[in-house]
């Protein structure tokens, strides 16, 4: 079944206009709760946004990309905390949020909806109109809707995993 979602979701850039039931999107951000993160310190906030004029507005931060603008709800996920790095010397934040974010966009595929995420947008334009405190990080925004075609497992362009896959050192 999971396998089966992951073939199911892929990048909506094409959205009806039907709205997403709040009750929807709090089982979906549910998912990104149970996300696992650095020490478990699950430094990350989720803005949805609804508001028209707001969406309008991250259209534009988001470089005029046409589905943002298309989407009935935009979701910002937001590191609270930026300055954790782990061992390895990446910092945590990015990571837990992308873990996260993923979480969102698989428990929306599992739904029939579709997501798309957006790391093309002006950070600084993006946490204004958010009310974005200057000490967090909008790590991505995502489309969040249901899709004009529905979703269905296709064929993805990816590299054979021969190309992707070594044992026991880099190959």
């Amino acid at each position: 079944m999971l396998m089966e979602i992951i073939r199911k979701r892929r990048s909506v850039r094409s959205y009806k206009e039907e709205a997403v039931p709040n009750e929807i999107i709090k089982e979906i951000i549910e998912a990104s709760r149970l996300a696992p993160s650095a020490k478990n310190l699950q430094e990350w906030k989720f803005i949805i946004v609804k508001d028209e004029e707001k969406r309008k507005a991250l259209y534009k931060a988001a470089k005029n990309q046409q589905f943002v603008k298309e989407a009935p709800i935009i979701i910002a996920g937001v590191a609270t905390y930026t300055n954790y790095v782990m061992t390895n010397g990446v910092p945590a934040c990015y990571v837990d949020l992308a873990i996260a974010m993923e979480h969102i966009a698989l428990a929306a595929a599992e739904k029939g909806i579709g997501t798309c995420w957006i790391g093309a947008f002006y950070q600084d334009e993006a946490k204004r109109i958010l009310e974005v405190p200057d000490d967090c990080v909008i790590v991505a925004l995502m489309t969040l809707g249901y899709p004009k075609e529905e979703l269905k497992p296709m064929e993805k362009r990816r590299k054979d995993l021969e190309e992707i896959l070594c044992w026991g050192k880099f190959c």
